[in-house]
């Protein structure tokens, strides 16, 4: 089926006369700029933004649109009739940044908004349709667009009349407004549904994993239920008011839900583009105006003698000499293709660890090789994070994509390590390879820890023997001058005020009652582990004390090396 686009024109503009302004205009503005200039799609369905007592523009303004159809088999169509798409076909691929996004968005809705039930292939059919997948996945290595895919400008000739909005701060265009990036979004429209759905801090259209989800949010708009057909038809109709969009996007959401595949980035044509020509059709080369074409000689009838006396010689005219061939030049051999990646080297020095809140000192890196064990340059690697430690990369991402460099090595963004301890996989993917090649690079989440302990109350830590010391003993623990909540602290009671006299717990004097329905004598304790609080609190237990008088110490020591010992008097009863 040859590439169409659907594009929202004025109500009643089904005259020839509008339509062929609308033509003009299709073929001046064009549709997004990854896409050629093609036939539009019937606009007459659609009214125009911004008329009269009509609702708020759609996501894109009513933009063109792909409205190519998935290869579908079956009857009538010269295919076996089993409605699938072939394995492995090129329009069933979706490049693995774009998929990627589409994946991440979906989990993170399914966490946000679980309701909703969006699924990927709904994101990817619109991606389909709105940019043929961000230009087939022309994407740099956080997912962004190299250049802004533009919609044409919405001045309401063939279009939407959206005047701007923005400022021209995401189209360019301080007059109207455009659709912008892979989903195509309006900049009124973004202002209200951008997400960041990388983590870098930013709500960028052109960026595949922040439009990504600022369409899946969009969609799920009013409490909507997508696997429910009606509220599945009004999200759609959301994004472009147009029956033709429906039935476009409703073909691509079947066609992958049947099955679709990764491939490279970059990898497929820029939609619209003819298939390798590097997207420009060659033509001949141009004639002026008024240049008459030269004439073929007519054979049969030979040159005139000149005649004695006209100026010319009576004697034979020698035939031409025809100069020696010129050797062509030296051509330039076409540059040679670097053998593809097939495995990863791990660059580490041994597991990654870092205490809980902190961010590791150690960044994962791969290095990608060939078969011959040389560098692969240009090669993407995928680090994703596995694990219940919260651990995320820098920026709040849990999947990142790596270009390698001439040394072929890949080195994935900081990591930042969650609160909660224990075991973490960083698992790093070579993608565009017929098998897949992986490697896990083991991790951990270590106990958080402290490097300053400071008592914060001032009561007097003397005591009669056989009774119990007044108030309750209160310190707190921090890291780097900020508060350092969860961390493990251990109070021992020593005998002695000496240092000399050992770091062993005592066997009398002052101690602890652990919690329990025991007896006090059953639940006394000289050693304790404590936690401190969000705000790095910690409060220890009353500190009781039996018949032996004396001076002892009290030791406080947390994760991290962080100390205080306090000293402690027992004196006979009055």
């Amino acid at each position: 089926m040859a590439a169409l686009f659907g594009r929202r024109m004025r109500r009643g503009a089904a005259s020839t006369a509008v339509a062929a302004a609308a033509m003009a205009a299709l073929s001046a503005s064009g549709a997004p700029s990854a896409v050629g200039e093609q036939p539009a799609a019937s606009a007459a369905e659609r009214p125009s933004a911004g008329a009269s007592g009509q609702e708020d523009p759609s996501v894109t303004g009513d933009s063109p649109y792909h409205t190519d159809l998935p290869p579908l088999k079956g009857p009538g169509r010269n295919d076996p009739p089993d409605e699938t798409p072939a394995t492995g076909s090129a329009e069933s691929g979706i490049p693995a940044t774009v998929l990627d996004a589409y994946r991440k968005a979906e989990a993170s809705l399914a966490a946000s908004n679980p309701r909703c039930r969006v699924p990927w292939e709904l994101l990817a059919a619109i991606g389909k349709v709105e940019s043929g997948h961000a230009r087939g996945g022309r994407l740099d290595t956080n997912g962004t667009t190299p250049s802004p895919i533009l919609g044409p400008v919405l001045n309401g000739v063939g279009f939407a009349n959206i005047s701007d909005t923005d400022g021209g701060a995401y189209d360019g265009d301080t007059l109207h407004d455009r659709a912008v990036g892979p989903m195509q979004f309006i900049p009124q429209t973004w202002e209200s549904w951008g997400r960041d759905g990388n983590g870098d801090g930013r709500r960028d259209p052109n960026n595949i994993y922040d439009a990504a989800l600022a369409a899946g949010s969009y969609l799920c708009a009013h409490d909507r239920d997508l696997t429910v057909e009606r509220d599945l038809h009004q999200a759609i109709l959301g994004y472009n008011r147009s029956q033709e969009y429906l039935r476009t996007v409703l073909h691509w959401y079947d066609y992958y839900r049947k099955g679709a595949h990764e491939v490279p980035d970059g990898s497929q044509p820029a939609p619209g583009a003819p298939t390798g020509t590097g997207g420009k059709t060659p033509s001949p080369a141009p004639v002026r105006p008024g240049t008459p074409s030269p004439s073929p000689t007519k054979p049969g009838k030979p040159d005139k003698p000149s005649k004695p006396g006209d100026g010319s010689s009576s004697k034979p005219t020698p035939p031409p000499t025809t100069p020696p061939p010129t050797p062509p030049p030296p051509t330039t051999p076409p540059p040679t293709t670097p053998a593809p990646a097939t495995r990863l080297v791990d660059l580490g020095d041994g597991a990654l660890s870092a205490p809980a809140g902190e961010r590791f000192a150690e960044r994962p890196a791969v290095r990608a090789e060939r078969a011959d064990k040389k560098p692969a340059a240009q090669a993407k690697v995928r680090f994703t994070l596995t694990g219940e430690t919260g651990t995320t990369f820098e920026g709040g991402a849990t999947t990142v994509t790596v270009t390698t460099k001439a040394d072929g090595v890949a080195k994935a963004p900081a990591l930042l390590a969650g609160g909660k301890p224990g075991a973490l996989t960083v698992k790093a993917t070579l993608l565009g390879t017929t098998e897949p090649v992986t490697l896990g690079l083991r991790g951990e989440v270590t106990a958080p820890r402290a490097d300053k302990l400071v008592r914060t109350d001032e009561t007097e830590l003397t005591c009669e023997a056989g009774a119990t010391f007044e108030g309750r003993i209160a310190l707190t623990a921090t890291r780097d001058g900020q508060a350092a909540p969860g961390v493990a602290a251990t109070a021992t009671v020593l005998a002695g005020a000496d240092p000399a006299d050992g770091e062993k717990a005592a066997d009398q004097g002052p101690y602890f009652l652990t919690p329990g329905d025991e007896p006090a004598e059953d639940r006394r304790t000289r050693e304790l582990t404590l936690t401190t609080d969000a705000k790095g609190n910690l409060l220890l237990p009353e500190l009781h004390t039996d018949d032996t008088t004396g001076t002892f110490r009290l030791r406080v020591e947390t994760t991290g090396g962080a100390v205080v010992v306090l000293e402690l008097k027992v004196t006979d009863p009055a």
